[in-house]
């Protein structure tokens, strides 16, 4: 991989806060969504995030700039310490090659005693007792394999990666299936259960980033988002409606439909019914942990489009007659 800093294009000195906003810039840039014509997108903003995950950690990218671990967040390893503080010491060395004659640095050097190393001597007993006796019995290395200190290096879980899906009314009720497209560059569809809720996450195993190491896999975390209906109104699992009346079904009752997610349904307004009372229509919400939500119809009393003259005589007479003050217990 190459080096983090050459790929966010920010020099050494650059400050955490410039780190952060070339990672935005280039995010934006090389996301897969915006290059969908462009096969190589999603391996470069894979690593893109690889080297953002090295330098948007100050502890990472500390370690990095001493040479302690490597542009894929690998430990490299050292040497010992106090080794090279011997006449003839080693500055330290990462690979071995376990052959006849035991353990042996690239080149030729760091054999057994006396072979170049200088009066270091003992180098396979060292290596032997850190490592279990390799080389002994049933645990012994085959002759020229190679030895990698970055194998013994903790494994750990990978990265997790977050995303956001919308999501209509009805596939929050119903459930359905949805394809998204993940900063990891993955494209995975996912089955959405009947009952989500506005924020809720769902979690996708295995669909995160994978540990520099060798280790596990992140995780997707998918926060859901509910879009606005048109006609319906989220609260938790229960749905509310605003069901317009006429004057006279409101004054004389009248039976009206009402739309519900599964299809209209017949309700008796009573005479003398009010603009602001509810009705209850049981179960026709959203699932929930506690059952099926229902469903609450408000009505509001709506006049006609044009003047009636004959609806105002009416009113001024029925004020005139029949005066009466909806207002009398607000003070």
């Amino acid at each position: 991989m190459r080096d983090p800093y050459e790929v966010l294009g920010v020099p050494r000195t650059a400050s955490q806060d410039e780190v952060k906003k070339a990672f935005r810039r280039l995010a934006k840039k090389l996301h897969p969504d915006a290059n969908r014509n462009d096969a190589k997108a999603a391996v470069r903003f894979a690593e893109l995030n690889a080297a953002y995950e090295i330098l948007g950690e100050e502890d990472k990218r500390k370690a990095f700039d001493r040479g302690e671990i490597d542009a894929e967040g690998k430990p490299r390893f050292r040497g010992f310490e106090g080794m090279g503080a011997h006449p003839g010491g080693f500055e330290g060395f990462e690979t071995f090659t376990w052959g006849p004659e035991g353990f042996r640095r690239p080149g030729g050097r760091g054999g057994p005693s006396g072979a170049g190393g200088g009066g270091f001597g003992g180098i396979d007993d060292i290596l032997k007792n850190m490592f279990g006796g390799m080389g002994q019995g049933a645990g012994r290395a085959r002759p020229g394999a190679a030895f990698e200190f970055d194998d013994l290096a903790p494994r750990g879980r990978g990265q997790d990666v977050t995303a956001e899906i919308t999501i209509s009314l009805t596939e929050a009720a119903k459930g359905g299936s949805r394809r998204v497209h993940l900063p990891s560059g993955k494209e995975v569809e996912i089955k959405i259960p009947a009952g989500l809720t506005e924020g809720q996450q769902m979690r996708l195993k295995g669909q995160g980033y994978a540990d520099a190491r060798g280790g596990g896999v992140g995780d997707a975390l998918i926060t859901i988002n509910i879009a606005p209906h048109p006609v319906f109104k989220l609260d938790g699992a229960n749905l509310r409606v605003e069901l317009p009346i006429t004057l006279y079904e409101a004054v004389l009752g009248a039976k009206v439909r009402v739309p519900t997610l599964d299809g209209a349904v017949e309700l008796a307004i009573p005479p003398g019914t009010s603009a602001g009372r509810t009705f209850r229509l049981k179960s026709k919400g959203l699932p929930g942990k506690d059952g099926r939500g229902d469903l609450y119809a408000a009505v509001r009393i709506v006049l006609p489009d044009r003047k009636d003259k004959d609806l105002e005589e009416l009113m001024r007479r029925w004020r005139d007659e029949k005066p009466y003050d909806p207002r009398k217990d607000m003070g």
